[in-house]
């Protein structure tokens, strides 16, 4: 048990301030115990903090001040405690910024009390308005979440007079609540499906491995339909029946919705939700319900890994290949490899569940470290999709256009049968360069060194890499010539207007992150999609991810080669994935699939392991030119990037590193730099890396921090440590 510090007694603070130590206060009346959260001075200001330990002493007793007061809250367990302490340690983050990680609940400290909130009545509206359909869709989307009046009114786009006249219809019902409520009870055994032999194979291991009560991660990989999610389905469920809390990460918002569905389905309530798109009264209820024992189950993205569990059991990481799973900014943190280091310290279990894992866990099963099982056939009457190339060399192609004859054919083939198709490229707006004809000058980001992409249906310029837009200019912002300004490439708006005048009497869809102002609409448009409501879906990787359309036969990859260009680590796994992942969106009901890859470099080492289907050489293969080279995850890697707004500060402190780099090549490790970073320049900073490569094994983490603790970074200057980096930008 935590120890319990009687008032008057020293301990140490740990607040979310950006300080690099532990702070003495006195315990407050009536004491405190270690965990738990309080309120603090520190100068002028009250900060939120949490008792981390006894005080360090060595100070003038008169000038230690006292706690401010303990918050009404759980405290953290010890459980949690070392896992910040031990993320930190790992990804070389200071403490402060892995609490703030551990605390995002707005009004932790506020007391219980009651509010009013709203949910579906039994009566119907006199007159159906826009405004009155939309707050009704609302509340049956939001199903068991509980959301007051101005969370109502924002998310239907109405004002509260439109919902309280629903009120007095009936047609909404206004209760008092308390405003955390745990939330509803689920029954493990209400909805468990019939498995297939190797489903619940699978599912008998890993409840299994629950029941040991002891760590363990298991690589879950099965092709795409196979059903990973009703096997995974049943350890969460053997995770409840034992009285412990499951979490089951999720890689997209958008994925969420038809996920919570299955879950409500199997378990008969909906979990706890905690992303970017739950409300702020919903996330305060979801944090403290984890830390009280009243969410049994939490589906979420990658930050619910640092919620305050009474009790976990199980951490399911999804997709656990997805690129979206390293945070790249702030706290540079991978959620699935910290996955597996907290259930480590709470003795619980991991499932990576994937149809494409990643290297590090491919590897990492094949050395023994993870148990790995395999579904290898799609669920009930669905089989693989055929995989073909479309060797452009060969296709009668006219420039500025890039839907073959060959995928025009196969497309109008299958709308012909009453089924649907996607035209798939991984590439957003509507032309990646806009090229003035008159001077030769693309349009740049004025913040970065980057190009501006045009998105025509939003009539802009945007930056993909600090969000800086602007309207399409009608001249030229270089030369002022008017007239001259010209499309160069594709992009999913291009190929949308390009499929229209091919297949003028075809219905189109169009996903894409940019064209959707919220979670719901894009929702929407997915639930419209698989209802039938289009013959061609045109999208980027939003559309390999997880969505099941029943009449989606035909997959054209519109520019296969796309991943390959440049120089990144990891070029050849990511294409890999992604054309499986794409290719595996066909055939998933009793219709068999097509996926067709349009490429120049037909005979190219990645594209006929795609075709040929045989993974096991492809990762064999990607591992061994891994292991020769020293690269992860056979070896380390580090990334550095230095920044600031004078481009030589930047390089000079690059200089000095490299030269200084006795820390590093005590423990075996090369220093590659400084250079200017891919995009040297985002946000009006200029951007420096350096590279640092060791053996696989060594202390890395603490001869980097002696490392860069030789040089204090004054004014401008900023400095990250980026440690097992998946981006090279």
């Amino acid at each position: 048990m935590d120890d319990f510090y009687e008032a008057g007694t020293l301990v140490a603070v740990l607040t979310t301030q950006p300080l690099d130590r532990l702070l003495d206060y006195r315990a407050p009346e009536g004491g405190c115990a270690q965990g738990a959260y309080v309120e603090v001075p520190l100068g002028p200001r009250r900060v939120l903090g949490v008792v981390w330990g006894p005080g360090q002493g060595g100070w003038d007793p008169a000038k230690v001040r006292s706690i401010g007061r303990v918050l009404d809250a759980v405290p953290m367990r010890a459980e949690l405690r070392s896992f910040l302490e031990r993320a930190g340690s790992y990804t070389l983050t200071p403490l402060s910024a892995m609490l703030r990680l551990a605390t995002r609940a707005p009004g932790l400290g506020e007391a219980p009390a009651r509010r009013k909130i709203y949910r579906p009545g039994t009566g119907a509206p006199e007159r159906l308005t826009d405004a009155r359909r939309r707050v009704l869709e609302v509340l049956e989307e939001r199903g068991g979440l509980s959301l007051t009046l101005g969370e109502l009114a924002e998310a239907a786009g109405v004002t509260s007079s439109v919902i309280k006249g629903l009120v007095t219809q009936g047609a909404v019902r206004e209760e008092e609540a308390p405003r955390d409520l745990p939330f509803p009870r689920l029954d493990p055994d209400l909805g468990g499906k019939d498995l297939t032999p190797d489903q619940a194979a699978a599912a008998a291991a890993l409840c299994e491995g629950i029941r040991s009560g002891r760590y363990g991660t298991v690589l879950l990989k099965g092709v795409t339909g196979s059903g990973k999610t009703e096997v995974y389905m049943e350890a969460v469920a053997e995770t409840l029946r034992r009285g412990r809390q499951a979490l089951v990460l999720l890689p997209e918002i958008a994925l969420s919705a038809e996920f919570l569905n299955r879950v409500e389905a199997r378990f008969g309530a909906r979990p706890a939700e905690w992303h970017s798109g739950v409300t702020v009264t919903e996330r305060r209820r979801v944090w403290r319900q984890v830390a009280e024992g009243g969410a049994q189950l939490v589906v979420g993205a990658r930050s619910a890994l640092f919620l305050p569990f009474r009790d976990p059991g199980l951490i399911v990481v999804d997709e656990e290949h997805d690129t979206s799973y390293k945070q790249e900014e702030g706290v540079l943190y991978n959620a699935r490899d910290m996955a597996v280091l907290r259930a480590s310290i709470f003795e619980g279990r991991v499932v990576l569940a994937s149809a494409t894992p990643s290297l590090e866990s491919w590897a990492n099963a094949a050395a023994g470290k993870y148990q790995r099982l395999d579904l290898t056939s799609r669920f009930g009457a669905a089989v693989l999709p055929e995989m073909r190339a479309l060797d452009l060399r060969g296709q009668d192609l006219p420039a500025n256009r890039w839907i073959s004859p060959a995928l025009q054919g196969a497309v109008r083939t299958r709308i012909d049968k009453g089924e649907q198709a996607l035209l798939f490229l991984n590439r957003r707006g509507y032309a990646p360069v806009t090229l003035c004809r008159a001077c030769g000058q693309q349009i740049g980001c004025p913040h970065c060194d980057a190009r501006m992409v045009e998105h025509r249906f939003l009539q802009r310029l945007v930056c993909h890499q600090c969000g800086e837009s602007a309207p399409m200019p009608e001249a030229c912002p270089s030369c002022g010539v008017a007239g001259k300004l010209a499309a160069v490439g594709p992009g999913v708006e291009r190929l949308a207007e390009e499929a229209a005048e091919v297949f003028p009497q075809a219905r189109l869809a169009v996903l894409s992150s940019d064209l959707f102002g919220t979670a719901r609409q894009l929702k929407e448009e997915i639930v419209k999609i698989a209802e039938g409501g289009a013959d061609i879906i045109i999208g980027t990787q939003l559309v390999a991810k997880g969505h099941n359309f029943p009449l989606l036969t035909l997959v054209g990859v519109i520019d296969a080669d796309l991943g390959l260009q440049g120089s990144d680590l990891r070029a050849a796994e990511r294409t890999f994935q992604l054309m499986r992942q794409v290719a595996g969106r066909a055939g998933r009901a009793e219709r068999a699939g097509v996926a067709l890859l349009q490429t120049f470099q037909p005979e190219h080492p990645v594209i006929r392991a795609i075709l040929a289907g045989d993974e096991e050489a492809f990762w064999a293969a990607e591992a061994e030119e891994r292991r020769v080279a020293g690269m992860p995850p056979y070896g380390r890697l580090a990334g550095v990037i230095l920044s600031s707004t004078d481009v030589q500060e930047a390089f000079d402190l690059g200089n000095a590193l490299a030269r200084q780099d006795g820390p590093l090549r005590r423990v075996g490790a090369q220093v590659y730099g400084p250079a200017p970073a891919p995009i040297a320049r985002v946000r009006g900073r200029h951007r420096v890396r350096l590279l640092v490569k060791a053996p696989k094994g060594v202390a890395l983490q603490p001869a980097l921090a002696e490392w860069a603790a030789q040089f204090r970074l004054r004014g401008e200057l900023r400095m990250a440590i980026d440690i097992d980096p998946q981006s090279f930008f």
